[in-house]
């Protein structure tokens, strides 16, 4: 069975406010084209879901949460064989405090 790659509303919100940030700084070019390497690179998962490392702080929770690493940013995702999909929970950007990464959603 080939997963779906989704989003949730929070890793949405967190790709439009890097791009908002981007297009202030640097311009509304390099902000979309960041986005759109970001929304492309789980893709990868499609084919290899496991790829990713399981994230430690996120351990707790009751769904298994693993991440990819773009950039400066972690893909925190997780995977739901059962519906067929793998679903991006938050795009996270490393410069911040890790705990920060618990916050709940």
């Amino acid at each position: 069975m080939v997963l779906k790659i989704i989003w949730s509303e929070f890793a949405e919100t967190q790709l439009d406010e890097i791009y908002d940030y981007y297009k202030k700084r640097v311009g509304t070019r390099v902000a979309k084209k960041l986005v759109r390497e970001i929304i492309n690179e789980p893709k990868k998962l499609i084919n290899s879901p496991l790829i990713g490392q399981k994230e430690e702080l996120l351990e707790q929770r009751e769904i298994e949460y693993r991440y990819l690493v773009f950039k400066n940013y972690k893909l925190i995702y997780s995977i739901d064989n059962r519906n067929g999909y793998i679903k991006i929970a938050d795009v996270f950007d490393t410069r911040q405090n890790p705990q920060k990464l618990k916050r709940t959603k």
